[in-house]
């Protein structure tokens, strides 16, 4: 399929229930691997193994990555994107040394406000009515709600606004990078291409952040660790975000980002399934309020339906 579709179909629905399910699942996964594998160089680790697989399925599909001769250039556009790919992963784990997990989702999870504000910048046909502003503010209302625990716990340190700081940044990277994929020449690239820019510069610069910030591979990891770094690098990585950016790319970014806010919940729902966590009422409401507010901004507006 190589059309763009003006509102989300069943199969852009499901796909996007099945990336943010293994994106909260690969939360638990990376958590338990930290014990092991220091945070900067899992990351880049994972997205360099990943950016492989890339390369091997554009070779076995025969796609071609490279440039047009006459076409536009996209290696501009990829380098920032996966600049602020890498830079966003960065931030999320340098603020969780200041602040808590809980309070990190929240800020890191204002993403898909930053892309329903700037994309009728650069689609104007992607522009979210009133309606579906409002269903956005209360699925974003249902997260904060199920992770309320965590600003009611005292203060982990005097830094503790740094920690935040960095998770407001993040949620900033996450939506300028699709602003950047939707607004650029890579919205009319392969997904495959998109992926492996992101992949590649990323994965340098966090190794090369870990390296800097004194990280060390751990001499004789156990299998555990290492299985649980290939499903992020394999499932999570390859798979998923190959899908996320094919969606990207044949839907409406407004739209499809609204989906992430499912992510947060699943993590929760994987930590009581995988590591024996409370699932508590806060929790179902919040499913509650995030289902409502992804089926208010999913709906077409008026004007386009009439269209």
């Amino acid at each position: 399929m190589t059309d763009r579709k003006s509102r989300l179909d069943a199969v852009a629905v499901a796909s996007l229930v099945l990336c943010c399910a293994l994106w909260g699942v690969n939360q638990v996964a990376a958590k338990v691997a930290l014990a092991e594998i220091p945070p900067l160089l899992q990351a880049g680790a994972r997205s360099l193994g990943a950016a492989v697989l890339v390369a091997l399925w554009a070779r076995w599909r025969r796609l071609r990555l490279a440039d047009a001769p006459q076409g536009p250039s996209t290696w501009r556009p990829g380098l920032l994107a996966g600049a602020l790919f890498g830079a966003e992963f960065a931030c999320i784990f340098i603020g969780l040394q200041f602040t808590t997990a809980s309070r990190m989702v929240v800020f890191v999870y204002l993403s898909p406000f930053v892309v329903a504000l700037g994309m009728p910048w650069i689609a104007r046909g992607e522009r979210l009515s009133a309606l579906q502003m409002g269903g956005l503010v209360a699925a974003f209302a249902g997260v904060a709600f199920a992770f309320a625990d965590g600003f009611g716990a005292k203060a982990v340190g005097d830094l503790q606004w740094l920690g935040d700081s960095l998770g407001v940044l993040a949620a900033l990277l996450w939506g300028a990078t699709t602003l950047v994929i939707r607004g650029s020449s890579l919205t009319s690239a392969l997904p495959e291409k998109t992926l492996l820019y992101q992949l590649a510069v990323s994965g340098v610069l966090l190794v090369a952040a870990g390296v800097a910030v004194g990280e060390q591979w751990p001499a004789d990891p156990s299998a555990l660790a290492l299985a649980l770094l290939a499903f992020q690098t394999v499932i999570v990585t390859f798979a998923s975000y190959l899908l996320w950016f094919w969606l990207v790319r044949h839907y409406p970014a407004t739209q499809i980002s609204s989906f992430v806010l499912l992510t947060p919940v699943f993590g929760l729902l994987a930590g009581a399934l995988l590591l024996g966590e409370p699932v508590t009422a806060r929790l179902l409401i919040a499913l509650a309020a995030v289902t409502v507010g992804i089926a208010v901004v999913s709906r077409p507006a008026r004007r386009a339906a009439a269209t």
